[in-house]
């Protein structure tokens, strides 16, 4: 072994290393997984904040609805969609399998279903802007179905990630126990 302060040992031309333990595959990708989906839960949590900021500035009068448009219906059960990023919180740093099945499960529930409603409640509406260019509800000076389309084509990508990264989490963990089993 090389010292700070001297020559290397002797017999040794540093290529000695082949011997050495590793860290195993399935841990590397675990906490690469980890560390994806808790980026994932922290977008999650800022486009969660927006529909609750407009919810509750809304329901509370606080700015004119001219400013803030009233919600449509989708955002009142999107606002559930913080359960499973909580169960995901949870689960990530003991491993915790259960939780992490009930996040990926309430994902679809919570997160997903009523995004999809979204899209079919707000059709209407943007099919009148797109062919008529009229608007009646305005998110700070634009065009409410527009700002809250966006908002749902990026949440639907978050949660398809949160949801896929998941998936592939579950993987590692439940190879991991395997070979575990098997020694």
């Amino acid at each position: 072994m090389a010292s700070r302060a001297g020559p290397r040992a002797t017999g040794t031309d540093g290529s000695d290393f082949q011997h050495r333990e590793r860290v195993a595959s399935h841990y590397q990708m675990s906490v690469a997984l980890k560390s994806e989906i808790r980026k994932l839960n922290i977008v999650h949590l800022l486009i969660w904040v927006l529909i609750a900021a407009q919810v509750t500035v809304s329901q509370l009068s606080l700015v004119s609805h001219k400013i803030v448009a009233s919600p449509y219906q989708w955002e009142y059960p999107y606002l559930l969609s913080i359960i499973p990023t909580v169960f995901c919180f949870l689960a990530l740093p003991r491993n915790n399998i259960s939780y992490l099945v009930i996040s990926m499960i309430s994902a679809g529930l919570f997160c997903v279903a009523p995004l999809i409603y979204g899209s079919m409640e707000m059709f209407p509406v943007a099919q009148q802007l797109y062919r008529h260019g009229k608007a009646y509800r305005f998110i700070f000076g634009f065009s409410a179905v527009s700002v809250m389309y966006l908002v749902i084509v990026i949440a639907v990508q978050v949660h398809a990630w949160q949801i896929y990264y998941s998936k592939k989490l579950l993987d590692q963990w439940f190879t991991g126990t395997q070979e575990k089993k098997k020694k």
